[in-house]
């Protein structure tokens, strides 16, 4: 199988330039004084250090109390991506008030599934350990992915506490839990046959998710089954907001996820962006939209808890 094709702002711009000629790939520039801390180590597998970076709000909302915080995946259909390219989002959800880390995680030419879910959770987990050295409430912790990301992410959040996507818990007293998921374009059901359709191409050898999942549907129905999030829905779910393109393809599962969650009592959104192209988030104009509709959602289903809020 031929190398994965890089997948950043860079490359997507270049694809995408001729349909959307007013596009411009974002940058991390923001008004407001936040704060980088780049390249920690948050958890070792073999040789590899798995880095993130950490934007952080400015002081001056720190010093109010602990902040609201999010881990963010990027995207690359499992195989390819950088934790640089969910920087400008990090960067502008940090001018909002919302702590975020970009991380690396294990792409399936490394590790194919379930990696990517057991390092997204230590992620979780290493933000609430260093909760306080950084001014984050370990009782406000989400997380968000786009595309791939978006999937991992709802993956994630759904299977809270569930030690069977994450082996690393087993030796910790720190819970990896997201208290709010965002999943950016991202599919919430591998096995429905809109999602086969592009994911289980027979003349794709081997699909993204098939190269993902170490088999086809046919031959590895189980797992396209357990990395669905949408199985996953009950009452314990946490909030989710739902963020789209205009194309379908890509949220592929979205509409049933959300009948589930509204059926169980769990809050949920969908925003939508029509006439965008997968990869908005990438790009103004489009950028500051997401962003906003994520630090609205994060705000409203994280508030800030009483005790933190009299603190003097």
């Amino acid at each position: 199988m031929t190398a994965p094709v890089p997948y950043n702002a860079t490359a997507t711009y270049a694809k995408l330039v001729e349909a959307y000629p007013f596009i411009q790939i974002a940058d991390t520039r923001t008004n407001a004084e936040i704060a980088t801390i780049s390249g920690m180590g948050y958890v070792r597998r073999g040789a590899h250090l798995l880095l993130l970076d950490l934007f952080l709000p400015p002081q001056a909302t720190r010093d109010k109390g602990p902040v609201a915080a999010v881990v963010l995946v990027h995207g690359g259909g499992w195989r390819s991506g950088e934790r640089s390219n969910m920087a400008p989002l990090a960067a502008r959800l940090a001018a909002r008030g919302i702590a975020a880390a970009v991380i690396d995680y294990r792409l399936a030419d490394e590790a194919r599934y379930p990696a990517a879910i057991h390092d997204v959770k230590a992620a979780l987990r290493w933000m609430r350990a260093n909760s306080a050295a950084h001014g984050i409430d370990p009782r406000r912790i989400a997380v968000a992915g786009g595309s791939a990301g978006g999937q991992i992410a709802s993956l994630v959040g759904v299977t809270n506490g569930m030690g069977k996507f994450d082996p690393d818990g087993a030796g910790s007293a720190v819970s990896s839990a997201a208290q709010a998921v965002i999943n950016i374009d991202g599919l919430s059901d591998f096995t429905s046959p809109a999602a086969r359709a592009h994911e289980d191409d027979p003349k794709k050898k081997p699909s993204a998710a098939g190269f993902w999942f170490g088999g086809s549907y046919a031959d590895a129905a189980a797992l396209w089954h357990e990395a669905s999030p949408t199985f996953y829905v009950d009452r314990h779910t946490p909030p989710m907001l739902f963020i789209g393109s205009g194309q379908a393809r890509f949220s592929v599962g979205r509409d049933e996820m959300v009948g589930k969650m509204h059926a169980a009592g769990v809050a949920t959104r969908v925003v939508m962006l029509p006439g965008s192209p997968h990869s908005f988030w990438l790009f103004d104009p489009w950028i500051t939209p997401t962003a906003e509709a994520m630090a609205d959602f994060l705000t409203t289903q994280l508030p800030i808890p009483t005790t933190t809020r009299q603190r003097p």
